[in-house]
């Protein structure tokens, strides 16, 4: 994570004031937000990290933060309407979790208290809905208040973005907990997924021009380290199908943010034979 925020730092403060304030924002945001769900929900705890915000690792704020303004910087390249972006954010940074968080718990970085198991290899299906809400509420709320360009824009969108982001995950929250019942929760979660892919694919995104390379770095950085520490670990060699899946994100992170680059090899490639 510390590469990562190098990274992400480096990219704002080359791009102005105001990226290097969305990017603190949205770390800060991460905090507030793993901060309020815990105590409303109190649904998992985290583990001994080296620097804590209360019961809640600054790095796991950091590496929110890293996510959100990584990922967005790869979706303003996409020919999609403004409001359609923040879904493709969230489905993006998605692609993360469905590999990291079974095998973080099995590391010991955070347990959901509910065996390993439990729904999703000890990952409740809600948390997945939960990831892509905590994404979708911090984007739209961002991009809505920085819609006019200005120093208003500059200095409050940010601020602004944090408390639709929170607000937002705490509405979540209060859905998922107390108006769908447990036994459609894994319907539930399944159908808002398939809206949301099903709205990717009606729109068919496509890039205006050549996106940043951050968001693929953040991704590759992300998706290496876990598959490198699961295998390590021998957690991904003991859950075969796991490892399968690890595989695979990895594959769709290749694919989505480097697809032009792997078309030029291929075709240096075919040209040298």
């Amino acid at each position: 994570m510390l590469l990562t925020f190098s990274l992400c730092l480096i990219h704002a403060i080359k791009t102005g004031v105001g990226t290097v304030l969305q990017l603190m924002a949205g770390i800060a945001f991460g905090l507030l937000l793993e901060l309020a769900t815990i105590r409303q929900l109190n649904a998992y705890r985290y583990g001994a990290f080296t620097v804590m915000v209360f019961d809640v690792p600054l790095v796991i704020g950091v590496a929110w933060g890293c996510l959100i303004y990584s990922v967005r910087t790869f979706t303003r390249a996409l020919s999609v309407p403004e409001w359609a972006r923040p879904v493709i954010d969230a489905l993006l940074v998605l692609t993360v979790d469905l590999s990291m968080d079974a095998i973080a718990i099995r590391l010991g970085m955070w347990d959901w208290g509910k065996g390993l198991q439990f729904q999703y290899f000890g990952v409740p299906w809600a948390n997945f809905w939960a990831w892509s809400w905590v994404v979708f509420s911090f984007s739209a709320g961002l991009r809505l208040l920085s819609y006019r360009p200005g120093w208003m824009s500059t200095w409050l969108a940010p601020l602004g973005a944090m408390v639709i982001g929170v607000l937002g995950v705490m509405a979540s929250n209060e859905l998922i907990t107390n108006w769908v019942p447990r036994v459609l929760y894994e319907s539930t979660v399944a159908g808002l997924f398939i809206m949301m892919i099903g709205l990717v694919i009606v729109l068919r995104p496509r890039l205006a021009h050549a996106p940043d390379p951050l968001a693929g770095q953040v991704a590759l950085i992300q998706h290496t380290f876990f598959l490198t520490a699961g295998l390590v670990s021998g957690i991904l060699t003991q859950i075969p199908i796991l490892l399968v899946v690890s595989v695979l994100m990895f594959a769709i992170a290749l694919i989505v943010y480097h697809s032009t680059d792997l078309r030029r090899i291929l075709a240096v490639t075919l040209r040298h034979q």
